[in-house]
């Protein structure tokens, strides 16, 4: 099944929306670095860069090689 076949599933853990569309997106993209997601989502780096945290603490994103990844 293809990912676009593919139903995305968000954690219920997650709770506002941004986190949700972060979440997604890292999902969708597989990696990406904070700049890209800020361009490609049209958020400032002081609301991104809290959201990459919670993701990361929650297990569901790593970070590696100033690239976040989704788990």
């Amino acid at each position: 099944m293809s990912t676009s076949e593919q139903k995305l599933a968000v954690p219920d853990e997650l709770g506002s929306a941004r986190t949700k569309l972060v979440y997604l997106s890292l999902l969708e993209l597989g990696e990406a670095t904070a700049s890209e997601l800020q361009q490609l989502l049209g958020l400032s780096k002081l609301t991104l860069l809290p959201i990459l945290s919670e993701l990361v603490a929650h297990g569901l994103a790593e970070r590696e090689q100033g690239m976040y990844v989704s788990r």
